[in-house]
């Protein structure tokens, strides 16, 4: 282990020297999305915002709803915009390098860059849409709590996770097509397979326990989700998923390094 830190640290360290192209590469992509656009950022937060609604809708007004806590749309919003930062980030990040493979091939950049880029531009997009929690907190009377610094911590995991993913993934889709397909149905699994509609403490009242449970525990969006609704809702912070999320996605963050490194000549005779 200890033999493959200095190559992994070394080539962080690379990375963070060109923090200023990174953050170039950042207002880049987040200009060339909004470009044309009238109402800008707005459009990255309308789909999870209508699907929270739908959602808010269907459980409160037309199904008895067991689950959450009021106000419900809170409790979503709180899950669903962490998640589509998720979601978004992973889903491009599988194209990241094809989709500069001109880029990539001309300049001496890290090539990690092309991928980190999206995990921060889709950060940003997140850090714009937090008003609209906000928003509904207020109008709907959520109760406020010291644990919304939890957001922090929160966000600092979440980097390293999709880091770590996009990493892994980004170097696979060049090689094998097949893989963009299955992470794009693994996202619509995974996103009933987490506690967004529901929550964490659900699943431990439903009384599932032994193979089920641990899988919600290992899985890192979880413990993520657990931290970012405890601002506004307490009872909904688990530290044992909390604990198992930091852990799960530092391991995942250093794989993706060493995937990538191991990757990366391969990648550049197939771009």
């Amino acid at each position: 282990m200890s033999a493959n830190q200095p190559g992994t640290f070394s080539r962080i360290g690379n990375l963070v020297k060109n923090r200023k192209i990174l953050a170039l590469l950042v207002r880049r992509d987040l200009k060339v999305r909004y470009a044309d656009s009238v109402l800008g950022y707005v459009w990255s937060i309308l789909d999870p915002l209508m699907m929270a609604l739908i959602f808010w809708f269907v459980f409160t007004k037309i199904f008895s709803r067991g689950v959450g806590e009021d106000p419900y749309i809170v409790f979503l919003l709180a899950a669903m915009l962490p998640f589509n930062w998720f979601q978004n980030a992973i889903n491009d990040s599988a194209n990241a390098l094809r989709g500069s493979a001109r880029l990539i091939r001309s300049t001496a950049l890290p090539r990690e860059i092309w991928v980190v880029r999206l995990v921060f531009s889709k950060g940003i997009e997140f850090l714009l849409s937090l008003p609209v929690i906000l928003a509904f907190a207020i109008f709907g009377g959520a109760a406020f709590n010291w644990q919304l610094l939890y957001f922090v911590p929160a966000m600092i995991i979440q980097i390293l996770l999709i880091t770590g993913l996009g990493l892994i993934i980004s170097p696979l889709v060049v090689m094998v097509r097949d893989v963009e397909r299955i992470v794009k149905i693994g996202m619509r699994f995974l996103f009933y397979a987490t506690p967004v509609i529901y929550g964490l403490g659900d699943i431990y009242e439903a009384g599932i326990s032994g193979f089920i449970r641990t899988l919600y525990i290992l899985n890192p969006m979880a413990g993520l989700i657990s931290l970012y609704r405890s601002g506004f809702f307490p009872d909904q912070l688990h530290w044992d998923a909390v604990i198992a999320s930091a852990c799960v996605s530092l391991i995942i963050f250093f794989i993706g390094w060493r995937v990538f490194a191991k990757l990366e000549n391969q990648i550049l005779k197939e771009l």
